[in-house]
């Protein structure tokens, strides 16, 4: 065998395949055991949201707004898991009213879910709008925004909230003259109305270090407009931060949710949501412990995942980061 056959064996003077971008974050997101079990937790829990509450109506046989009688005690308290009671199976009990918590929990993740990813996605639109005008202008631009946002950081969010729900769900015409109409719509605006300056700040933190760069300067002086460099410079480079905080943002979204339907100022009781499911337990707690254990257990499933699936992809995207 010649020398230079050898090299060749060796691998030594072969150019190989440069690795593209995915390929590279895949390698290292794959790495952590932790956040791949958690997107294939959160992969579950959207099919479960989208199938799961016609599946539990089809094989229960109840829909999820059906009382059952049976499933009551003679003192109105709501019996446990049982797979022989006289209307089937309940296979996490009932609720205070006779529904099946199994059925409605399942329609619950879809729910809670829902507004999570909407919310989310809306308080993104904002704030990556105005953190971007806020840290690629400067200026008194930059300087209005950013007082803007530090107002909505400051009032009590939760407080402003239940006085909004409450007058839009009171008032069967909505809010705004019609536009924001009572139920799901209303938490999913209100929600986002206090979640978006969490990430205007990110995204003009990393918009103001990112006109600056060398790329960026490089394009105005090719006479680059500003919008074709916010457009070509520097939103691709905040794809993989935006993307990161709206994982970590949609647990604290649904949290949100949870909270206010925890309190009645949710969604309407026709539509299941582990929040209001855990008011229910409120006052069975100490003699029907189903209706606090099951929807608490999706609900932090749900919130472990979406949390530990950001810090995985925050350690995948950091090309800093030591291996």
């Amino acid at each position: 065998m010649s020398a230079a056959s050898g090299l060749i064996e060796a691998g030594v003077g072969v150019e190989q395949p440069a690795a593209s971008a995915f390929q590279l974050f895949w390698e290292r997101f794959r790495e952590d055991k932790a956040a791949v079990i958690a997107l294939i937790t959160i992969i579950l829990l959207v099919l479960i949201a989208i199938f799961g509450g016609p599946f539990a109506e089809h094989y229960t046989g109840h829909p999820q707004n059906s009382v059952y009688n049976s499933m009551t005690n003679d003192f109105g308290v709501p019996l446990g898991p049982t797979f022989h009671s006289d209307d089937g199976r309940f296979l996490f009990g009932a609720d205070p009213a006779g529904r099946d918590l199994f059925v409605r929990t399942l329609y619950g993740a879809r729910t809670s879910l829902i507004v999570g990813i909407v919310a989310s996605g809306i308080a993104v639109a904002i704030g990556l709008v105005i953190g971007l005008l806020a840290g690629f202008f400067g200026g008194f631009l930059d300087t209005g925004l950013s007082r803007f946002s530090d107002v909505m950081l400051a009032v009590p969010q939760l407080i402003i909230a239940i006085g909004i729900v409450t007058a839009c769900s009171t008032n069967k015409d909505g809010c705004l003259g019609g536009i924001v109409k009572p139920g799901l719509n209303v938490v999913i605006i209100v929600i986002a109305l206090f979640s978006w300056p969490y990430i205007g700040r990110i995204v003009r933190g990393f918009t103001l270090s990112l006109r600056e760069r060398e790329f960026v300067e490089a394009s105005r002086s090719l006479g680059a407009s500003n919008l074709r460099i916010i457009r070509k410079e520097v939103l691709p480079n905040l794809l993989g931060p935006i993307i990161v905080y709206t994982t970590l943002l949609i647990p604290s979204n649904i949290l949100f949710e949870a909270a206010l339907s925890f309190l009645g100022l949710g969604v309407p009781s026709s539509e299941a949501s582990w929040g209001q499911l855990l008011n229910d337990a409120t006052t069975y707690y100490n003699v029907a412990w189903w209706l606090m254990v099951f929807p608490g257990i999706f609900l932090v499933i749900t919130t472990l995942a979406f949390n530990l699936l950001g810090d995985g992809l925050r350690d995948a995207l950091d090309v800093r980061a030591d291996r």
